[in-house]
């Protein structure tokens, strides 16, 4: 293991970053499930920073439109119109894959929440997708790992802070609850706000790959914007999809298309 962050952790050692304090966010725009328990051994860090969970139910209110299509408008008046095409889920293109890092630590619990008391005061995130091969057809009982830094910029190194994996649904999907991760510095500079992810289809090779957040994504008062464009390893490929941010943080949607064969 080298001496940077994102090739360099040292355990149980964190780097310093320049801080804002977050403030708490309120409930998240779903219910969530309950936050996971704290893993046993944490960072001193992660430790000290230690704040009860409070998460209350949001409902998310949907409306709906009435209003006639233009395809319908025609339809009545007797115009033959061919149907709108509708935009693919899947595109066939496998997920780009991207360095792993040194701070991959296997035996992660198998768990979709990844909130627990030591990172309560991050930006909630709420996010799901398929796992798809690439002829488009969702991939169940495919293992997906995700691991990432908390709200300051560090990893928990020490024990299995935001660290997991679980398994898709027998449709291919997968969901996730935890934060929005902070940037920090690297060895290859100031490393944007991102997720490490891996995900293997049984038997398959593995992907590994790493997920980044849009330029006008609101958290902690950094700028997503000039951290993505100087992160030299981002790829826009592999930016997930938010919904506006809510009182209670993000809903978001990534999915993943893999190869299945070696």
């Amino acid at each position: 293991m080298s001496q940077y962050r994102d090739q360099q952790e040292q355990p149980a050692v964190a780097v310093s970053n320049p801080r804002a304090a977050p403030a708490p966010d309120i409930p998240p725009p779903f219910e969530p499930s309950k936050a996971a328990p704290a893993s046993g051994t944490h960072s001193r860090r992660t430790i000290m920073r230690a704040a009860s969970i409070g998460v209350t139910t949001a409902a998310f209110a949907a409306s709906a439109a009435a209003e006639v299509s233009p395809t319908a408008a025609a339809a009545h008046a007797g115009k033959s119109v061919a149907p709108l095409a509708v935009t693919p889920s899947c595109t066939g293109d496998e997920t780009p894959p991207l360095m792993e890092g040194p701070l991959f630590k296997p035996k992660s619990p198998e768990r979709t929440n990844l909130v627990t008391p030591a990172v309560s005061l991050g930006v909630y995130l709420a996010l799901h997708g398929m796992v798809y091969d690439t002829d488009c057809t969702p991939i169940p009982d495919c293992q997906i790992e995700f691991w990432q830094c908390d709200q300051y910029g560090d990893y928990d190194t020490a024990g299995y802070t935001l660290r997991g994996h679980q398994r898709t649904t027998a449709r291919g999907g997968y969901q996730l609850e935890t934060i929005i991760p902070r940037d920090y510095w690297g060895r290859w500079g100031q490393r944007a706000p991102h997720i490490h992810a891996q995900a293997q289809a049984p038997g398959g090779p593995v992907l590994v790959t790493q997920l980044f957040f849009p330029d006008d994504t609101e958290a902690y008062d950094r700028d997503f914007a000039a951290l993505n464009a100087r992160d030299r390893l981002l790829n826009r490929a592999c930016t997930l999809m938010l919904e506006k941010r809510q009182s209670g943080g993000y809903t978001g949607t990534f999915d993943f298309v893999i190869t299945t064969k070696a």
